[in-house]
């Protein structure tokens, strides 16, 4: 299609926007391929004969587990919310999101430090039962892949979670009575009827999970799990060669285009649509006696794993530390980088989110489409690939600056951009551009396209008409898409260790640093303090996903998985 060149007037600052954006999320993805390439000779064969082997079996291994444990705790529970009542059913419906409220890696240092021989599970059997060393009983290693498996699993279950049971609330009821009419049971009707139709939100909800687990470099790497993600960073740091983290990092791409590509593949030709003008709910069958009692354990023991018992540990920790020895030092200094680092980076995230959106909803240039889902690459990538992929760019430019300045002013300046906090807010503004676009797209639905026509009929600009019209009527999505990117950054590990300044800790890396000493106790308090900041996108989140409002969820969740 060819635009007239009036239209093209008007559509190409945007368009060359978007296109700027769009670069800045791939230039990672080139860098790293660009790196790879010029690696020094024989780093490829070494790797592959001692690295590769060991690293592609444990993430195929770990991602195996995980879409197992988290796909079946999500279905199930998703299921039983959905499609039946029993005893705490409304509070469920919402506590079984809590997990997302809990980063991985802080799940992980809690659990060992309850566990750990010295730990309160440990001394209480050992009082209980008389056993006098490690010789007398044997208890679960959770420093083991079995124990990371358990762990991710217990955090992601809430993305299958969520899809599966928006899909299971918008199934017709008229399909599952056709069913029981024809003689089929619950189990039945479940196994060939609701689970077949739900199979593509299912497969979302699994990717999605795998994702967060091929992105997670703290939970693993503390479990003694060494994954690609884990690989890319020790390779870096470890045995100084960003040439062989690059091609790591390759790999790890390659995987990651290979699950989107699986989970495309298990919802080929899964299309249903009901003919109904007015579609009547299921019914839910209430549950009594034993069935309600199950049902309240499936339920129960998935939140109190995943959020209850290391939320209570980490009260417990934080409040004894602090009126031990006061604040935990560096804690505020953590805390400030943190708010500063989130702040700035929702902020300029919003502002890229606001640009796509406003875009695609002005413009008729051909390919924008195509720039906007490049431009939220950068939340598909772990946070380590996309840190190493953002060293040659961001050094090229500080090695340009310098070389410019010491020829004009004799001097250099040094690492502006990439020994800065500069790196670190692009990173984060790049990296979840796609969650704040999602939900300003969603909120720009709820507008009238009539409303541009009326603005451009009073001789508005589009930049006017942005500003003045809906910037206020969505400043809601705008909240919600600022609020979603303040809360990521300020749990985000991965690339934040890759990428700060020297002596520069956030909460995450000072948790980190704190946990890889064994003095998990002293950073309980920036543990507690990342799950707090967690907790609101997730009550949020369990709000809008109330049956009533599930359409403008299902809106928010397409934008913001992009």
């Amino acid at each position: 299609m060819r635009l007239g060149s009036s239209h093209w007037r008007q559509d190409r600052p945007w368009f060359l926007a978007v296109l700027a954006i769009a670069a800045l999320a791939c230039a990672p993805v080139a860098a790293i391929a660009f790196l790879a390439l010029g690696a020094e000779a024989g780093v490829w064969s070494h790797l592959a004969t001692t690295v590769l082997p060991a690293a592609l079996a444990d993430t195929v291994m770990l991602l195996s587990g995980v879409a197992v444990l988290a796909g079946s705790i999500g279905v199930v529970t998703a299921w039983l919310v959905a499609a039946h009542d029993f005893p705490g059913r409304r509070l469920f419906e919402g506590a079984l999101l809590l997990p997302l409220a809990m980063p991985a890696y802080i799940v992980a240092y809690t659990y060992v430090d309850l566990t750990e021989y010295f730990g309160p599970v440990q001394s209480v059997l050992r009082f209980a039962f008389g056993f006098r060393s490690r010789q007398d009983y044997w208890f679960p290693d959770l420093r083991s892949m079995p124990g990371a498996i358990c762990l991710l699993g217990l955090v992601l279950y809430p993305y299958v979670y969520l899809t599966a049971r928006a899909m299971f609330m918008m199934q017709s009821s008229c399909v599952i009575d056709a069913a029981r009419t024809l003689g089929a049971g619950p189990r039945a009707a479940f196994f060939q009827i609701a689970l077949p139709l739900a199979r593509p939100a299912i497969a979302v909800g699994v990717a999605l999970a795998l994702m967060e687990a091929m992105n997670d470099i703290g939970a693993v790497e503390y479990l003694g799990v060494r994954t690609l993600t884990v690989s890319i960073y020790t390779t870096w740091l470890n045995r100084g060669s960003l040439g062989g983290a690059a091609q790591i990092a390759l790999l790890t791409l390659a995987v990651i285009i290979g699950l989107i590509v699986l989970e495309r593949w298990a919802r080929r030709n899964q299309r249903y649509a009901s003919q109904a003008q007015r579609q009547r709910r299921m019914t839910r069958l209430r549950l009594t006696g034993g069935g309600a009692s199950l049902a309240v354990l499936a339920c129960a023991v998935p939140f109190a794993l995943g959020f209850a018992v290391p939320a209570l540990r980490l009260a417990v920790l934080a409040t004894r530390a602090t009126l031990a020895e006061g604040l935990p030092d560096g804690f505020a200094l953590a805390l400030s980088h943190s708010v500063i680092l989130a702040a700035i980076a929702a902020t300029l995230a919003v502002a890229f989110g606001l640009t796509i959106a406003w875009s695609l909803r002005v413009t008729r240039t051909p390919g924008l489409h195509g720039l906007a889902r490049l431009a939220g690459l950068g939340y598909a990538i772990p946070g380590t690939i996309f840190a190493v992929g953002m060293l040659t760019p961001l050094a090229a430019v500080d090695n340009a600056a310098n070389a410019l300045a010491k020829a004009w002013f004799g001097f250099a300046p040094g690492l502006i951009l990439s020994g800065s906090g500069f790196a670190l807010v692009l990173a984060y503004s790049v990296r979840y551009l796609s969650v704040a676009a999602g939900s300003i797209e969603a909120g720009f639905q709820k507008i009238s396209p009539h409303l541009d026509m009326a603005a451009r009929n009073l001789g508005r600009t589009s930049l006017q008409t942005v500003r003045e019209i809906h910037v206020p009527l969505i400043r809601p999505a705008l909240g919600t898409a600022a609020l979603l990117v303040f809360v990521d950054v300020m749990k985000e590990l991965s690339a934040t260790l890759l990428l700060r300044p020297f002596d520069y800790d956030t909460l995450a890396t000072l948790l980190y640093q704190q946990a890889a000493r064994g003095l998990f106790e002293n950073g309980a308090l920036a543990a507690l303090t990342i799950v707090a900041a967690g907790l609101g996108p997730v009550l949020l989140l369990a709000h809008l996903s109330r049956p009533a409002d599930m359409p403008s969820l299902s809106r928010a969740s397409a934008g913001a998985m992009l």
